[in-house]
Protein backbone atom coordinates (compact mmCIF):
# COMPACT_ATOMS: atom_id res chain seq x y z
CA UNK A 1 0.00 0.00 0.00
CA UNK A 2 1.46 3.42 -0.92
CA UNK A 3 2.64 5.55 1.97
CA UNK A 4 1.18 8.96 2.63
CA UNK A 5 3.64 11.85 2.51
CA UNK A 6 3.27 12.35 6.27
CA UNK A 7 3.86 8.66 7.06
CA UNK A 8 6.85 8.47 4.71
CA UNK A 9 8.51 11.46 6.37
CA UNK A 10 7.81 10.02 9.83
CA UNK A 11 9.40 6.70 8.86
CA UNK A 12 12.44 8.23 7.23
CA UNK A 13 13.00 10.55 10.19
CA UNK A 14 14.20 7.45 12.00
CA UNK A 15 16.84 6.69 9.39
CA UNK A 16 18.08 8.80 6.50
CA UNK A 17 18.80 6.98 3.22
CA UNK A 18 21.18 5.33 3.12
CA UNK A 19 21.52 4.71 6.87
CA UNK A 20 23.68 1.61 6.76
CA UNK A 21 25.83 0.17 9.53
CA UNK A 22 29.60 0.32 8.88
CA UNK A 23 31.80 -2.74 8.48
CA UNK A 24 31.51 -3.71 4.83
CA UNK A 25 31.66 -1.12 2.05
CA UNK A 26 30.61 -1.31 -1.56
CA UNK A 27 31.88 0.82 -4.40
CA UNK A 28 29.89 2.77 -6.91
CA UNK A 29 28.37 0.89 -9.80
CA UNK A 30 30.83 0.53 -12.63
CA UNK A 31 30.93 -2.29 -15.11
CA UNK A 32 33.91 -4.59 -15.38
CA UNK A 33 36.29 -4.10 -18.27
CA UNK A 34 35.90 -6.38 -21.26
CA UNK A 35 39.39 -7.76 -20.61
CA UNK A 36 39.06 -10.97 -18.61
CA UNK A 37 40.82 -10.96 -15.28
CA UNK A 38 40.87 -12.49 -11.84
CA UNK A 39 38.79 -11.48 -8.88
CA UNK A 40 41.32 -9.83 -6.57
CA UNK A 41 41.17 -10.34 -2.81
CA UNK A 42 43.48 -8.10 -0.77
CA UNK A 43 44.05 -9.01 2.88
CA UNK A 44 45.64 -6.21 4.90
CA UNK A 45 47.35 -7.31 8.13
CA UNK A 46 47.03 -4.06 10.04
CA UNK A 47 49.52 -3.32 12.77
CA UNK A 48 52.73 -4.54 11.12
CA UNK A 49 53.04 -8.31 10.98
CA UNK A 50 56.35 -9.89 11.97
CA UNK A 51 57.25 -11.25 8.55
CA UNK A 52 60.46 -12.75 9.91
CA UNK A 53 58.45 -15.14 12.07
CA UNK A 54 55.68 -15.63 9.53
CA UNK A 55 57.97 -16.83 6.73
CA UNK A 56 61.02 -17.82 8.75
CA UNK A 57 64.56 -17.51 7.31
CA UNK A 58 65.54 -20.53 9.38
CA UNK A 59 68.83 -21.13 7.52
CA UNK A 60 70.10 -17.61 8.27
CA UNK A 61 72.28 -17.96 11.39
CA UNK A 62 71.94 -14.25 12.14
CA UNK A 63 68.18 -14.69 12.51
CA UNK A 64 68.73 -17.06 15.42
CA UNK A 65 71.46 -14.87 16.96
CA UNK A 66 69.26 -11.77 16.90
CA UNK A 67 66.15 -13.47 18.27
CA UNK A 68 67.33 -15.44 21.26
CA UNK A 69 63.85 -15.59 22.81
CA UNK A 70 61.65 -15.27 19.72
CA UNK A 71 63.32 -17.25 16.94
CA UNK A 72 61.32 -20.13 15.49
CA UNK A 73 63.48 -23.27 15.73
CA UNK A 74 64.88 -24.79 12.58
CA UNK A 75 62.81 -27.55 10.96
CA UNK A 76 63.13 -30.80 12.85
CA UNK A 77 64.29 -29.20 16.09
CA UNK A 78 61.32 -30.28 18.14
CA UNK A 79 57.94 -28.84 18.97
CA UNK A 80 57.22 -25.46 17.48
CA UNK A 81 59.86 -25.73 14.76
CA UNK A 82 59.46 -24.12 11.33
CA UNK A 83 57.82 -26.02 8.49
CA UNK A 84 60.44 -26.12 5.78
CA UNK A 85 59.57 -24.66 2.39
CA UNK A 86 62.74 -24.57 0.34
CA UNK A 87 65.69 -25.31 2.59
CA UNK A 88 66.14 -21.66 3.59
CA UNK A 89 62.66 -20.38 4.43
CA UNK A 90 59.90 -22.05 6.41
CA UNK A 91 56.35 -21.46 7.56
CA UNK A 92 55.61 -20.53 11.16
CA UNK A 93 54.34 -23.78 12.76
CA UNK A 94 50.89 -22.24 13.24
CA UNK A 95 50.53 -21.92 9.47
CA UNK A 96 50.51 -25.63 8.68
CA UNK A 97 47.12 -25.32 6.95
CA UNK A 98 48.83 -23.52 4.05
CA UNK A 99 51.56 -26.10 3.41
CA UNK A 100 49.48 -28.26 1.07
CA UNK A 101 48.48 -25.18 -0.96
CA UNK A 102 52.16 -24.24 -1.24
CA UNK A 103 53.04 -27.78 -2.31
CA UNK A 104 50.25 -27.68 -4.92
CA UNK A 105 51.89 -24.62 -6.49
CA UNK A 106 49.08 -22.19 -5.62
CA UNK A 107 50.83 -20.28 -2.81
CA UNK A 108 53.98 -18.17 -2.94
CA UNK A 109 55.71 -15.82 -0.53
CA UNK A 110 57.57 -12.63 -1.41
CA UNK A 111 60.11 -11.72 1.26
CA UNK A 112 62.16 -8.61 2.05
CA UNK A 113 59.41 -6.57 0.43
CA UNK A 114 57.61 -3.45 1.52
CA UNK A 115 57.69 0.31 1.22
CA UNK A 116 61.02 2.09 0.79
CA UNK A 117 59.76 4.93 3.00
CA UNK A 118 61.54 4.92 6.35
CA UNK A 119 58.50 5.76 8.49
CA UNK A 120 57.70 3.66 11.56
CA UNK A 121 54.30 5.33 11.96
CA UNK A 122 51.33 3.00 11.47
CA UNK A 123 49.15 5.82 10.17
CA UNK A 124 51.66 7.14 7.65
CA UNK A 125 52.83 3.71 6.48
CA UNK A 126 49.28 2.45 5.88
CA UNK A 127 48.35 5.68 4.12
CA UNK A 128 51.41 5.52 1.83
CA UNK A 129 50.77 1.86 1.06
CA UNK A 130 47.07 2.22 0.32
CA UNK A 131 47.55 5.29 -1.85
CA UNK A 132 50.76 3.79 -3.34
CA UNK A 133 52.21 7.28 -3.10
CA UNK A 134 55.03 8.03 -0.68
CA UNK A 135 54.26 11.65 0.19
CA UNK A 136 51.62 13.25 2.36
CA UNK A 137 49.05 14.94 0.18
CA UNK A 138 49.26 15.40 -3.55
CA UNK A 139 47.28 12.27 -4.42
CA UNK A 140 44.31 11.21 -2.33
CA UNK A 141 43.01 8.26 -4.31
CA UNK A 142 43.96 4.65 -3.65
CA UNK A 143 45.83 2.30 -5.96
CA UNK A 144 42.85 -0.04 -6.36
CA UNK A 145 40.50 2.85 -7.00
CA UNK A 146 42.79 4.13 -9.73
CA UNK A 147 43.09 0.63 -11.18
CA UNK A 148 39.31 0.21 -11.36
CA UNK A 149 38.78 3.64 -12.87
CA UNK A 150 41.40 3.00 -15.54
CA UNK A 151 39.34 -0.01 -16.73
CA UNK A 152 35.98 1.74 -16.71
CA UNK A 153 33.25 1.02 -19.24
CA UNK A 154 29.74 2.36 -19.42
CA UNK A 155 27.28 0.21 -17.52
CA UNK A 156 26.51 -0.95 -14.04
CA UNK A 157 27.94 -3.56 -11.67
CA UNK A 158 26.88 -2.72 -8.11
CA UNK A 159 29.55 -4.75 -6.37
CA UNK A 160 32.53 -4.11 -8.58
CA UNK A 161 34.69 -3.39 -5.53
CA UNK A 162 34.01 -4.31 -1.92
CA UNK A 163 35.80 -3.25 1.25
CA UNK A 164 35.30 -5.38 4.34
CA UNK A 165 36.55 -4.42 7.79
CA UNK A 166 36.22 -1.67 10.35
CA UNK A 167 36.60 1.14 7.83
CA UNK A 168 36.43 1.70 4.10
CA UNK A 169 40.00 1.10 2.87
CA UNK A 170 41.80 4.05 1.34
CA UNK A 171 43.04 1.77 -1.43
CA UNK A 172 39.51 1.75 -2.94
CA UNK A 173 39.15 5.51 -2.98
CA UNK A 174 38.68 6.97 -6.47
CA UNK A 175 38.05 10.32 -8.11
CA UNK A 176 34.30 9.96 -7.76
CA UNK A 177 33.43 6.99 -9.94
CA UNK A 178 34.28 4.65 -7.05
CA UNK A 179 32.21 5.76 -4.04
CA UNK A 180 32.15 3.28 -1.12
CA UNK A 181 29.02 2.73 0.97
CA UNK A 182 29.53 1.33 4.48
CA UNK A 183 27.39 -1.45 5.92
CA UNK A 184 27.74 -3.93 8.76
CA UNK A 185 27.46 -7.29 6.96
CA UNK A 186 25.76 -8.88 3.98
CA UNK A 187 22.78 -9.82 6.11
CA UNK A 188 22.43 -6.30 7.51
CA UNK A 189 22.92 -4.46 4.22
CA UNK A 190 19.51 -2.86 4.00
CA UNK A 191 17.61 0.34 4.56
CA UNK A 192 16.72 0.83 8.22
CA UNK A 193 13.11 1.80 8.79
CA UNK A 194 10.02 0.85 10.73
CA UNK A 195 9.16 -2.87 10.76
CA UNK A 196 6.59 -3.78 8.12
CA UNK A 197 7.12 -0.66 5.99
CA UNK A 198 10.34 -1.62 4.25
CA UNK A 199 8.83 -2.55 0.87
CA UNK A 200 6.58 0.50 0.75
CA UNK A 201 9.45 2.83 1.59
CA UNK A 202 11.68 1.28 -1.07
CA UNK A 203 8.92 1.73 -3.64
CA UNK A 204 8.48 5.35 -2.63
CA UNK A 205 12.22 6.00 -2.75
CA UNK A 206 12.38 4.45 -6.20
CA UNK A 207 9.76 6.92 -7.39
CA UNK A 208 11.47 9.88 -5.72
CA UNK A 209 14.95 9.16 -7.07
CA UNK A 210 14.13 8.24 -10.67
CA UNK A 211 16.18 10.90 -12.42
CA UNK A 212 19.74 11.06 -13.72
CA UNK A 213 21.37 13.34 -11.15
CA UNK A 214 24.23 12.13 -8.95
CA UNK A 215 21.87 11.84 -5.95
CA UNK A 216 19.30 9.94 -8.01
CA UNK A 217 21.97 7.59 -9.34
CA UNK A 218 23.39 6.89 -5.89
CA UNK A 219 19.94 6.20 -4.46
CA UNK A 220 19.11 3.88 -7.34
CA UNK A 221 22.38 2.03 -6.82
CA UNK A 222 21.71 1.66 -3.10
CA UNK A 223 18.24 0.26 -3.73
CA UNK A 224 19.57 -2.13 -6.38
CA UNK A 225 22.32 -3.28 -4.04
CA UNK A 226 19.93 -4.01 -1.19
CA UNK A 227 17.69 -6.01 -3.53
CA UNK A 228 20.61 -8.08 -4.82
CA UNK A 229 21.93 -8.90 -1.37
CA UNK A 230 18.54 -9.66 0.08
CA UNK A 231 18.21 -12.40 -2.54
CA UNK A 232 21.39 -14.11 -1.34
CA UNK A 233 20.09 -15.33 2.04
CA UNK A 234 23.52 -15.09 3.70
CA UNK A 235 22.44 -17.01 6.78
CA UNK A 236 21.73 -20.03 4.53
CA UNK A 237 25.12 -20.02 2.78
CA UNK A 238 26.89 -23.38 2.80
CA UNK A 239 30.62 -23.47 1.91
CA UNK A 240 31.58 -26.08 -0.65
CA UNK A 241 34.03 -29.00 -0.62
CA UNK A 242 33.78 -29.47 3.13
CA UNK A 243 35.37 -26.08 3.89
CA UNK A 244 35.03 -24.92 7.49
CA UNK A 245 35.70 -21.26 8.14
CA UNK A 246 36.83 -20.22 11.63
CA UNK A 247 34.05 -18.65 13.66
CA UNK A 248 36.03 -15.52 14.53
CA UNK A 249 35.59 -12.18 12.79
CA UNK A 250 38.13 -12.70 10.02
CA UNK A 251 36.87 -16.17 9.27
CA UNK A 252 33.29 -14.97 8.95
CA UNK A 253 34.30 -12.01 6.79
CA UNK A 254 36.10 -14.34 4.40
CA UNK A 255 33.08 -16.64 4.34
CA UNK A 256 31.08 -13.66 3.08
CA UNK A 257 33.81 -12.90 0.54
CA UNK A 258 33.29 -16.40 -0.82
CA UNK A 259 29.56 -15.87 -1.07
CA UNK A 260 29.97 -12.56 -2.90
CA UNK A 261 32.39 -14.04 -5.43
CA UNK A 262 30.13 -17.01 -6.14
CA UNK A 263 27.18 -14.70 -6.83
CA UNK A 264 28.28 -13.86 -10.36
CA UNK A 265 25.54 -11.31 -11.07
CA UNK A 266 27.08 -9.02 -8.46
CA UNK A 267 30.06 -8.41 -10.74
CA UNK A 268 32.71 -8.48 -8.01
CA UNK A 269 36.20 -7.57 -9.23
CA UNK A 270 38.11 -6.59 -6.09
CA UNK A 271 37.56 -7.19 -2.37
CA UNK A 272 39.59 -5.76 0.52
CA UNK A 273 39.55 -7.44 3.94
CA UNK A 274 41.30 -6.34 7.14
CA UNK A 275 42.67 -8.49 9.92
CA UNK A 276 44.11 -6.47 12.81
CA UNK A 277 46.13 -7.07 15.95
CA UNK A 278 49.61 -7.50 14.44
CA UNK A 279 51.32 -4.78 16.52
CA UNK A 280 53.09 -7.26 18.81
CA UNK A 281 55.25 -5.11 21.10
CA UNK A 282 54.65 -7.38 24.09
CA UNK A 283 54.58 -11.16 24.61
CA UNK A 284 54.60 -11.74 20.88
CA UNK A 285 54.96 -15.52 20.72
CA UNK A 286 51.47 -16.44 21.88
CA UNK A 287 49.71 -13.54 20.18
CA UNK A 288 51.40 -14.11 16.84
CA UNK A 289 50.73 -17.83 16.96
CA UNK A 290 47.01 -17.24 17.43
CA UNK A 291 46.83 -14.64 14.68
CA UNK A 292 48.72 -16.80 12.21
CA UNK A 293 46.48 -19.76 13.00
CA UNK A 294 43.44 -17.61 12.24
CA UNK A 295 45.00 -16.26 9.06
CA UNK A 296 46.16 -19.60 7.66
CA UNK A 297 43.08 -21.62 8.66
CA UNK A 298 40.83 -18.99 7.11
CA UNK A 299 42.81 -18.73 3.86
CA UNK A 300 42.88 -22.53 3.61
CA UNK A 301 39.09 -22.66 4.14
CA UNK A 302 38.59 -20.01 1.47
CA UNK A 303 40.83 -21.91 -0.94
CA UNK A 304 38.88 -25.12 -0.31
CA UNK A 305 35.52 -23.39 -0.60
CA UNK A 306 36.39 -21.76 -3.92
CA UNK A 307 37.58 -25.02 -5.48
CA UNK A 308 38.17 -24.63 -9.21
CA UNK A 309 37.20 -20.96 -8.96
CA UNK A 310 40.69 -20.33 -7.56
CA UNK A 311 41.89 -20.50 -11.17
CA UNK A 312 40.32 -17.06 -11.57
CA UNK A 313 40.96 -15.65 -8.09
CA UNK A 314 44.17 -14.08 -6.80
CA UNK A 315 44.56 -13.34 -3.10
CA UNK A 316 47.42 -11.27 -1.69
CA UNK A 317 48.38 -10.28 1.84
CA UNK A 318 50.26 -7.15 2.85
CA UNK A 319 51.09 -5.17 5.97
CA UNK A 320 52.32 -1.61 6.43
CA UNK A 321 55.78 -2.65 7.65
CA UNK A 322 57.58 -5.49 9.40
CA UNK A 323 59.15 -5.77 12.84
CA UNK A 324 62.61 -5.12 14.23
CA UNK A 325 65.07 -7.95 13.54
CA UNK A 326 65.82 -8.35 17.23
CA UNK A 327 63.36 -8.69 20.10
CA UNK A 328 62.72 -6.15 22.84
CA UNK A 329 62.71 -6.39 26.62
CA UNK A 330 58.97 -7.18 26.64
CA UNK A 331 59.42 -10.36 24.60
CA UNK A 332 57.97 -8.58 21.59
CA UNK A 333 59.22 -6.72 18.56
CA UNK A 334 59.14 -3.03 17.71
CA UNK A 335 58.22 -1.40 14.42
CA UNK A 336 60.50 -2.41 11.58
CA UNK A 337 60.87 -2.05 7.83
CA UNK A 338 61.10 -5.00 5.42
CA UNK A 339 58.34 -7.60 5.49
CA UNK A 340 56.70 -10.48 3.65
CA UNK A 341 53.69 -10.83 1.35
CA UNK A 342 51.71 -13.93 0.38
CA UNK A 343 50.08 -14.62 -2.99
CA UNK A 344 47.53 -17.39 -3.47
CA UNK A 345 45.60 -18.55 -6.50
CA UNK A 346 45.64 -20.63 -9.64
CA UNK A 347 47.53 -17.90 -11.49
CA UNK A 348 50.35 -17.79 -8.93
CA UNK A 349 53.71 -19.40 -9.65
CA UNK A 350 53.59 -20.96 -6.22
CA UNK A 351 55.63 -23.48 -4.34
CA UNK A 352 58.46 -20.99 -3.90
CA UNK A 353 59.63 -17.99 -1.91
CA UNK A 354 60.65 -15.00 -3.99
CA UNK A 355 63.40 -13.10 -2.19
CA UNK A 356 66.46 -11.01 -2.95
CA UNK A 357 67.55 -11.78 0.59
CA UNK A 358 69.57 -8.88 2.10
CA UNK A 359 70.75 -10.80 5.16
CA UNK A 360 70.48 -9.94 8.84
CA UNK A 361 74.13 -9.55 9.76
CA UNK A 362 76.17 -6.49 10.66
CA UNK A 363 76.08 -3.99 7.83
CA UNK A 364 73.07 -5.69 6.23
CA UNK A 365 70.28 -4.34 8.43
CA UNK A 366 68.33 -1.21 7.61
CA UNK A 367 68.20 1.83 9.90
CA UNK A 368 67.93 0.97 13.60
CA UNK A 369 68.10 -2.78 12.97
CA UNK A 370 65.40 -3.78 10.50
CA UNK A 371 65.15 -6.22 7.64
CA UNK A 372 65.94 -4.22 4.50
CA UNK A 373 63.48 -3.83 1.61
CA UNK A 374 64.89 -5.24 -1.61
CA UNK A 375 61.57 -5.53 -3.48
CA UNK A 376 59.26 -2.53 -3.56
CA UNK A 377 55.73 -3.79 -2.90
CA UNK A 378 54.48 -1.82 -5.88
CA UNK A 379 56.49 -4.13 -8.12
CA UNK A 380 54.43 -7.05 -6.83
CA UNK A 381 51.16 -5.16 -7.28
CA UNK A 382 52.18 -3.96 -10.73
CA UNK A 383 52.90 -7.50 -11.89
CA UNK A 384 49.58 -8.62 -10.42
CA UNK A 385 47.59 -5.91 -12.19
CA UNK A 386 49.39 -6.45 -15.48
CA UNK A 387 49.37 -10.24 -15.62
CA UNK A 388 46.19 -11.20 -13.78
CA UNK A 389 43.85 -8.19 -14.13
CA UNK A 390 44.70 -7.01 -17.64
CA UNK A 391 45.82 -3.50 -16.69
CA UNK A 392 48.79 -2.16 -18.63
CA UNK A 393 48.33 1.45 -17.49
CA UNK A 394 50.64 1.02 -14.50
CA UNK A 395 51.88 4.59 -14.74
CA UNK A 396 48.37 5.77 -13.95
CA UNK A 397 47.98 3.41 -11.01
CA UNK A 398 51.47 4.07 -9.55
CA UNK A 399 52.17 7.69 -10.56
CA UNK A 400 55.44 8.19 -8.66
CA UNK A 401 56.99 4.78 -9.30
CA UNK A 402 58.79 3.35 -12.30
CA UNK A 403 58.38 -0.38 -12.63
CA UNK A 404 61.60 -2.37 -13.04
CA UNK A 405 62.30 -3.74 -16.55
CA UNK A 406 61.51 -7.28 -15.41
CA UNK A 407 58.91 -8.57 -13.00
CA UNK A 408 59.67 -11.17 -10.34
CA UNK A 409 57.63 -13.90 -11.99
CA UNK A 410 55.19 -14.33 -9.10
CA UNK A 411 52.16 -14.42 -11.40
CA UNK A 412 51.25 -16.15 -14.63
CA UNK A 413 49.80 -14.16 -17.50
CA UNK A 414 46.08 -14.57 -18.16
Amino acid sequence: MPLSRRRFIQSMSLSVLPLLKPRISFSATLSPNSTPGDVLVCVFQRGGVDGLNMIVPHADDDYHLLRQNLAIPRPGEGEGSAIDLDGFFGLHPSMSALKSIYDAGDLAAIHATGSPHETHSHFDAMDFMERAFLEKGGIFTGWLGRHLESLMNAGSAPFRAVGMGKATPTSLRGEGEVVPVAISSIEEFDIITNPGEEDAIKDTLGELYDGKSFVDTQAQQTLAATALLNEQEPSQYEPENGAEYPTDEFGQLMLQVGQLIKTEELGVEAICVDIGGWDTHNQQAGILSGLLTTLSDTLAAFYTDMGTRMECITLITQSEFGRRASGNASLGTDHGHGNCMLAMGGGVNGGQVFADWPGLGDGQLYGPGDLDVTTDWRTVLGELLSKRLGNNNLEGVFPDYTMPPNFLGVFQSI
